[in-house]
Parts: structure tokens; sequence; C-alpha cells
């Protein structure tokens, strides 16, 4: 299920079929007005909105309305509802799809989520590590103090992969908590703790960076295929990737072998309109040029930075969008099949919980976990979250 795969999955494919002179069966056939839901208005997530909804009603007429979230209740509420067509999410997009986290709670459980599109950019997701260490991969960590942030699984997760790519568990370090991600650098700058899990453009690594102890960053050999196992038994959705921008002086001429996943992730229900899908992927793809300078990260949706074998099933009318250009393999459709069917199982696994489900929020979360993981088992998946 979840298979090492190259950060570019279409680099093997012939250049030709990533032309713009490919014949396309369909037409772009969008609706006059479209809700997306989206991270803040600061964010880089929510101008990338913007920008493809700025595209959308050049080209085509249709006005996209972007309604900013803070946090992921906020986020995918609507899309949940139905309210909203289409949310511009984070990571939390694939822990609704399985069922955990903030999703194993009497209102949420699986959601039936499609892929549409995603956007890698230049940065990569890693763990900050005081540049006064000798950290130069993970497997250096051994020893050393790691912040834990209470109350951000997707921030704690990450660092628990990166330990896990060294051979490293949380009992190898010393776990220092923090209460908010920020105050994690505020300790790491003031000697109190050593590294802390973040992106390698955010301003709390600059600043780093731009402090005595200075910032280095764990170096992920790409070869490594045991070590990336490890790494993807914790957090599947990690892919390899080149980082060519970042603190410490990361840059196209200083690059480093690091770890990434899309941000944002484009996300509907299974139900959403094919028209809006096949027209979205359709748009983006036929209009690059029109918005992929509008916005910080926008060149993330080039069609040779989409993964099409990563951990969320495509919406049906994007698989026919590659299927018609050309870039749709036998083993992409077998990995996407065996998504859709994951997906089936955590939604009648769900179904089936509810019937007789414990009416305590501690013990329902414990004893879904439980259900939720024996489904999958017996359908030969692995639950990766226990």
């Amino acid at each position: 299920m979840r298979p090492l795969t190259r950060r570019f999955a279409l680099a093997s494919l012939p250049f030709a079929l990533l032309g713009s002179s490919i014949a396309i069966a369909n037409e772009v056939n969008l609706p006059r007005t479209m809700a997306w839901t989206a991270y803040g208005t600061n964010s880089s997530g929510y101008a990338q909105a913007v920008a493809i909804g700025n595209m959308l009603q050049s080209n085509y007429g249709t006005s996209v309305r972007v309604l900013p979230g803070d946090n992921d209740v906020s986020r995918m509420t609507p899309l949940k509802q139905g309210r909203v067509d289409l949310c511009a999410c984070g990571i939390a997009s694939y822990y609704g799809v399985e069922g955990v986290m903030m999703f194993a709670h009497p209102d949420w459980g699986p959601q039936p989520i499609r892929l549409l599109t995603t956007s890698t950019a230049t940065f990569g997701l890693s763990l900050a590590v005081a540049g006064d260490l000798e950290v130069e991969t993970p497997a250096d960590l051994r020893g050393k103090r790691v912040a834990y942030i209470r109350g951000d699984d997707a921030l704690n997760i990450g660092t628990e992969a990166y330990l896990a790519f060294g051979g490293l568990t949380w009992d190898d370090v010393e776990r220092i908590d923090y209460p908010g991600y920020g105050r994690s650098f505020d300790g790491i700058i003031a000697g109190n703790v050593d590294a802390s899990f973040t992106t390698t453009v955010t301003p709390p690594a600059q600043q780093l960076a731009s402090s005595p102890r200075g910032i280095s960053w764990p170096v992920l050999d790409p070869d490594d295929k045991e070590a990336w196992e490890r790494m993807q038994t914790v957090a599947p959705y990690f892919r390899p990737h080149v980082v060519t921008s970042g603190a410490g002086g990361i840059s196209a001429d200083n690059p480093v072998d690091s770890a990434s996943y899309p941000y944002p992730i484009v996300v509907g229900n299974a139900d959403l309109d094919d028209d809006i899908a096949y027209g979205l992927i359709r748009a983006l793809q036929d209009n690059y040029d029109d918005y992929k300078d509008n916005a910080p990260g926008a060149v993330g949706y080039a069609l040779e930075y989409q993964d099409l074998q990563w951990v969320i099933p495509f919406h049906d009318a994007v698989v026919d969008y590659y299927e018609e250009i050309g870039v749709w393999t036998d083993e992409m459709q077998a990995h996407q099949e065996a998504l859709v069917e994951r997906q089936q199982v955590l939604l009648n696994a769900w179904s089936a919980f509810l019937e007789d489900a414990p009416s305590d929020e501690d013990a329902f979360r414990e004893a879904w976990m439980s259900a939720r993981a024996a489904a999958l088992t017996n359908a030969g998946f692995d639950p990766v979250f226990e």
C-alpha cells in the first residue's frame, strides 16, 4: 500500500506526453460559481487558491469564493457538510480519509474524500536542528533534545518519521514538550532544546538560522530504501525531495536531499460533480502559465510535480483526464483501486462501529482505533495508525 516512489511520478514518461498539444476528448464545463476553503489569508495556500480563482474567472467566467479557515475543523467542516466544492487543505485531508487524529470522533469518522491536484514546491518538511551540533543525518539525533508539540499531531508524526528514518524512536531522544510550535523555536535559540519539525522556509527557521546557534537540516539519503521504508511506515505521505529553498543557505546552488509532501492538497468529496473535477484539473494544466507565477508555490501544480501514486485516491474524473493525455498507467490504476478499496473498508467499519459505540469520547476513540485496525488488517491493509 505504500510503495516507495520518486517525487516526480511522471519522470520516466516520454516528454511528448507532457506537452500541451495532446488531443483532449472532453471540454471544460465549469459552473458559474465555486466555493473553496483554504488556510488563512496570510498563507500561501490561500494565495494560490485566489490565483487559481483569478485564472478561472478570466478564462472560463467562473467565480471562486475562497473561505479562509484558521484550523482543520474550520476548513474541513464546510466540505463535509457539502457547503463548499473543494478544500485547499493540508495533510489533515489524509487523516480524514483514514479516520484518525481529530477524525476519530463521533462527529467525523473516515471521510469519503477524493484528490484533485496538489502543489509540491521547492521547500522541504524537516527537523530544524541547532547548527552548533554535529547532526548530519537523523541517526545523529540519538540522545539529543527533540521538541514535542502538545496538540499538534501532524508536527509530532513528522518528527517521529524523521527519527524512524534514522532507526530511532522517541525513546532514543530526550523529548521536550512545548505548548506551541513557535515556542519550541524560542527554546532552540535559548539552548533548551535541539530540534523541532517545520518547513525549511518558515520564519522561525529563519530566526534560528540568524541566531548564535545557527541551523542545520538532516540529510536523507534518497537511495536508502530501508530508511525510507521505516519513515513511510510512520508517515506514508512523505516522499524524497530535493529542497532548493530554505533557511541556512539552502538554494538551487546548495540543495539538500530531504523529504516533503504536497501543500496545499486540493480535495473534494467522492460525489463531487464530474464536470467540476475534470474541468478544474484540465484548466490547471491547460492554463498553467496564467497563474504559476501569481502566488508563492503555485509552480508546484505542474504536471511533472504530480505524484500519481500517492496516499489519497483521485476523483474518477481526474483519472479520466490523466488517461486522456496518456500518462495514466496500469500500475497507477492498480494503486488507485487499492486506495478506493481501503477507503471503502474504512467506511464500512465506521458504519458498523457506530451501531454499538461507547459514549465516552476517550473510550470511543480507543475502541474505534482498535476496530479500524482490525478491519484494515482483515482486508489485507496496513493500519498505519494503531
